[in-house]
């Protein structure tokens, strides 16, 4: 399993999280070898905002012994007082007995990350963030009963509104192709270029991103189901959301072992095997011309390492002095180029990366 960085903390996340919006769909045994396998690879990020109450015991039951191993992302607003999922966060005063509830529940005293659970208009982010629920937030983040603060929505205008508080450490977004190139669904809001910009703030900004809904509901694995009419494989999805600044962890739905098991095969996955770079032939070209870091391009002649130089320039321009520093770190620059034209002719996404590269060369003055 690969580990990435919590820039707010050090913590050490790893890629491949579990997400639970499905779980209530296997046995109370099978939920609890799950998770407990889950754990057994390597996954230590765990999210808990489960679709049916009845998954609560199981899960506790597989944390028990084994709590200090693994973070939690625990929501403020959701409720499962009717047993099933439901949205509070507009009750302040039911959503914070719920939190309480499902962490005694879980056997824990502290959530790792404390989740303003799905904000996706501005005036539940008003309502919220101005009442009771966020000063509650911030009182348990002071005493440690949150370790982290963080907030999930599936609006980039939100999240920029939740970045611009300077209190967040994750944020949870929903981040797969299709939402990002088309307009199919209301949990892909905001351009495709919106999006990409949206990420690299989250990257300058120390915030990481826990992404949900990385295979659009199923839909991008079926062909039929697809809006571009083709299936993507889980492990392309998986690796189109890692590349993406800011990702820390990816957050899949999984119904039982068999889900898992297929999920765990991306640590063993072939480099050929996680090329997403026919997603160029479905991006509509208003929504191409920019790097997406999918290293479609490579093996540069020249050994340089084209994506990261576009992501830390990218993220340079932005005001990220990090950034900066790392592209300096690099073992080859943009001014290496010779021009030969090797990634324009790969680039699926219709970048001119030789001319980004001059680009590049005369950011950093090479």
């Amino acid at each position: 399993m690969e580990y990435r960085t919590l820039p707010h903390g050090g913590e050490q996340i790893s890629v491949i999280g579990l997400g639970m919006g499905s779980i209530h769909n296997a046995s109370p045994s099978e939920i609890a070898d799950t998770v407990r396998a889950a754990m057994d690879a390597g996954v230590n990020y765990l999210d808990f905002a489960p679709s049916d109450a009845a998954a609560f015991e199981p899960y506790a039951r597989a944390l028990r012994g084994r709590r200090d191993k693994v973070m939690l992302q625990v929501h403020l607003g959701a409720d499962y007082s009717s047993g099933q999922y439901g949205w509070a966060i507009r009750n302040p005063k039911l959503a914070i007995a719920q939190f309480e509830k499902r962490l005694q529940g879980l056997g824990t005293d502290y959530a790792d990350f404390g989740f303003i659970h799905c904000i996706d208009e501005d005036d539940d982010f008003d309502a919220v963030m101005n009442g009771p629920l966020w000063e509650y937030a911030e009182r348990r983040r002071e005493d440690g009963t949150i370790r982290h603060l963080g907030f999930s929505t599936h609006n980039a205008a939100i999240a920029r509104r939740f970045l611009a508080t300077g209190k967040m450490d994750m944020g949870m977004f929903s981040l797969n192709p299709m939402y990002d190139y088309t307009d199919e669904s209301a949990y892909g809001q905001g351009s495709a270029n919106d999006r990409a910009t949206l990420y690299r703030e989250f990257e300058a900004a120390g915030v990481g991103i826990s992404v949900m809904k990385p295979f659009a509901g199923g839909q991008l694995l079926d062909a039929a189901a697809s809006p571009f009419g083709a299936a993507l494989t889980r492990i392309q999805c998986l690796q189109y959301a890692l590349d993406k600044p800011g990702v820390l962890t990816v957050l899949p739905g999984v119904r039982g072992l068999a889900d898992l098991e297929d999920i765990l095969r991306f640590a063993d996955a072939t480099a050929d095997a996680r090329d997403y770079s026919v997603i160029g032939s479905f991006a509509k070209p208003a929504d191409t011309g920019r790097c997406v870091y999918c290293n479609h391009c490579q093996p540069c002649p020249e050994g340089i390492a084209i994506g990261l130089a576009n992501k830390y320039y990218d993220l340079a321009n932005m005001g990220d002095e990090m950034a900066a520093w790392h592209y300096r770190e690099l073992s080859r620059h943009a001014g290496d180029c010779i021009q030969c034209g090797h990634c324009d002719a790969r680039c699926p996404f219709g970048v001119a990366q030789s001319a980004r590269m001059e680009e590049i060369a005369a950011y950093f003055g090479e």
